[in-house]
């Protein structure tokens, strides 16, 4: 099945408000514990989120790793208004956390100033997905930790209407549609691959994770 484009940006109040409403507590909590078997739970430094959306993972970041400072960095405004409420909810991460609204590739962050950049379900969103690898090449240190979370596009449309059906049965109409068509705009592992070799990413890997994910992992070029 070929890929088929949804728009870059969540920028909808509604689609924001049912995408922070849903229940994504256990992938969300799968990336961080999958951050700390790869990089140790004792991880210190400035951790970057790229498309941190509500900001389910930047939040989570923060508390599992007490000892670093966490940036995300999200396009939709409608997107960082509940990041930003969700935070200032929590003032004892408060201090060591920051929204910023940018689309990518972004000359809002310092570059090579990131110990370590993460992103969870951004790259199906980008029309052109070099620009996130292009992003990630300004921001990271060498040897920066990554980690890179996204959906795997199915075979077929039936396929997708099935994964639909399956995790988003009692969901809202519009969170089914986005679901429908974030998994027709996924890429494919050996997609993923050859994206990662043109930019030049060979310490990076990647592999399926169960029916619908894959993932990005490893470090930074030295």
């Amino acid at each position: 099945m070929l890929r088929t484009l949804e728009p870059e940006l969540m920028l909808a109040p509604d689609q924001a408000q049912a995408y922070a409403e849903a229940d994504f507590s256990e992938t969300d909590d799968r990336f961080v514990q999958r951050f700390g078997q790869l990089f140790g739970r004792d991880f210190v430094g400035e951790i970057v989120d790229l498309g941190c959306g509500p900001g389910n993972i930047a939040l989570r970041m923060a508390r599992a790793f007490p000892d670093c400072s966490v940036t995300g960095v999200e396009g939709s405004a409608a997107m960082l208004d509940l990041a930003r409420k969700r935070l200032a909810a929590m003032p004892e991460t408060a201090f060591r956390m920051r929204f910023v609204e940018a689309t990518l590739p972004t000359a809002v962050l310092p570059m090579h100033s990131a110990d370590a950049v993460v992103s969870n379900s951004l790259l199906h969103h980008l029309h052109d997905p070099s620009v996130l690898w292009l992003t990630l090449r300004q921001v990271a240190v060498r040897r920066a930790p990554v980690l890179v979370v996204d959906l795997r596009r199915p075979e077929t449309e039936t396929r997708a209407r099935q994964l639909v059906d399956a995790c988003a049965a009692n969901e809202p109409e519009v969170l089914r549609r986005d679901f429908y068509n974030s998994l027709l705009a996924a890429f494919e592992v050996d997609e993923v691959e050859k994206q990662l070799e043109r930019a030049g990413l060979y310490g990076l890997q990647v592999q399926a994770v169960g029916d619908r994910h894959l993932e990005v992992f490893g470090r930074m070029p030295g």
